[in-house]
């Protein structure tokens, strides 16, 4: 696999952003915001989901350790349900890029759709986290931080196998709720199933 390049298209201190859990029934949208260095380069670094869930989490360590800044942010399934999963996606990535220690000098983004962020920058690109190295980062961050979120959860939830299925819609996940309900983390705007279902 050819190395990622960095898109630098702007300036130095290039941010990527991406998210994860989009399609999701339950759990937050994450997203996350990287800055690597120039000449950053591994083998694997790809879109999060053409990797194995074994390379995305050798990935994550090294990523956090030799990024110029990193950071991780999410928008809860309540947020989500105010302001909808577009928007929840948008903001879950400023509130990454307000955490990072550095200030980027601009920002690329994985999709079509992202607001003006405190005057810095920005473009977004279809299918750019198989594209640029920054965002290909990002969306292995926000992968490997919302799998860890959802397995926490399925702790207290066992019912839904979110270990496994992680929020997604799957088969198994559908029947849960609609054999148990829908708890807290379910996002309740959400086709969960074709009849709506009540908090317990």
């Amino acid at each position: 696999m050819a190395t990622l390049p960095n898109c630098n298209q702007f300036s130095i201190n290039e941010a990527g952003c991406d998210e994860a859990g989009r399609g999701c029934l339950a759990g937050p949208v994450v997203a996350a915001a990287v800055i690597l260095p120039d000449g950053f380069q591994h083998p694997w670094l790809n879109d999060s989901k053409q990797l194995t869930e074994h390379r995305r989490e050798q990935l994550r360590p090294l990523i956090e350790q030799e990024a110029i800044a990193w950071a991780v942010a999410l928008c809860t399934p309540a947020e989500i349900d105010k302001i909808n999963i577009l928007n929840a996606s948008i903001l879950a990535m400023h509130r990454a890029l307000d955490a990072l220690e550095v200030r980027p000098g601009a920002i690329i983004v994985d999709g079509n759709r992202f607001k003006p962020y405190h005057g810095i920058p920005s473009q977004t690109f279809v299918k750019g986290d198989g594209r640029f190295g920054n965002i290909a980062a990002a969306s292995i961050l926000a992968k490997t931080h919302r799998d860890e979120i959802m397995r926490n959860l399925s702790a207290d939830y066992p019912l839904y196998n979110w270990a496994q299925n992680k929020g997604y819609p799957t088969r198994d996940h559908r029947q849960a709720i609609s054999i148990h309900g829908t708890t807290p983390h379910h996002r309740l705007t959400f086709r969960l199933l074709p009849t709506q279902l009540t908090l317990f």
